[in-house]
């Protein structure tokens, strides 16, 4: 029996379906004019859902997907260019943050937005880590240091001068704070170092550039973290403590939290390089 289904009393024939799905396995057969799998369907499909989401009617199915469970699409919510171009060239990473957790249903909902971030194949591989608990972002913070520390007794002079890590390390012991900027959470996303799953450390870059994008909407700011990721892949204790999963490694970190201060105006950028043909 197909995973497919199609509901013939509402189904159109508009070829909808069978235009927008990225696999090519949905195909126009028999007299009927109505979609059905192709041969190779049941081994090609990604499960992505676009047929059911495309479909005007809702007359189309999956086993793991049926239209009434999925959310319509309100046009009245849709975003003007001005403000989409507004809120995507005011953001800002965020270094300074108030003494205020914020709620896990809140990381939840935020984490529930990223993951629609596109994956190659809806392969969907992110997996999340979240620091919930301030003091225990600044203790992780506190063995990012241990890891410089190491470094610096070390013989990586380029690593040295290129992560300023004496500064960093002096800062440190002054009461600052440049690995996790005094955030008090951070979210880790992780996957494993070798897969068959393409494009996976691409993949959670995409994930925790949708989250930064949608953190302004619930009042927070973030950064990406990138001291504490290099230490997480290269310092056995820190990544020990994280606890992720045999074989898994860091793919990207970023501090979340809510902002002290406001920007007011968007900073210039260069232009962008352009190669027309």
């Amino acid at each position: 029996m197909s995973f497919i289904r199609i509901d013939k009393d509402k189904c159109k024939r508009d070829g909808v379906c069978v235009a927008e799905c990225p696999e090519r396995v949905i195909q126009i057969s028999g007299d009927d004019g109505f979609p059905s799998p192709t041969e190779f369907a049941d081994r090609l499909c990604i499960q992505c859902g676009h047929c059911v989401a495309v479909c005007p009617e809702g007359a189309f199915y999956l086993d793991i997907m049926k239209p009434e469970e999925c959310s319509p699409i309100q046009k009245e919510l849709s975003i003007p260019l001005e403000r989409i171009e507004q809120h995507i060239c005011s953001r800002r990473s965020i270094r300074t943050y108030k003494k205020k957790r914020a709620e896990r249903n809140v990381l939840k909902h935020l984490i529930d937005i990223a993951r629609y971030g596109p994956t190659a194949k809806n392969f969907q591989p992110v997996h999340w880590l979240v620091v919930e608990d301030p003091d225990e972002t600044h203790r992780l913070g506190s063995m990012v240091i241990q890891w410089m520390r190491a470094m610096l007794k070390g013989e990586s002079k380029p690593i040295i001068t290129q992560f300023m890590l004496e500064q960093i390390v002096g800062d440190w012991e002054k009461g600052g704070d440049w690995i996790c900027r005094g955030a008090p959470h951070m979210i880790v996303t992780h996957g494993p170092k070798k897969t068959d799953i393409p494009l996976v450390d691409t993949d959670c870059t995409i994930a925790l550039t949708t989250l930064e994008l949608a953190a302004p909407a619930f009042g927070l700011g973030a950064c990406w973290g990138g001291y504490f990721n290099t230490a997480t892949n290269n310092w056995p204790p820190l990544a020990e403590t994280l606890g992720f999963p045999k074989n898994h490694a860091s793919l990207g970190a970023m501090m979340v939290g809510y902002p002290v201060y406001q920007y007011h105006r968007i900073p210039l950028r260069k232009e962008a390089p352009i190669i027309w043909r």
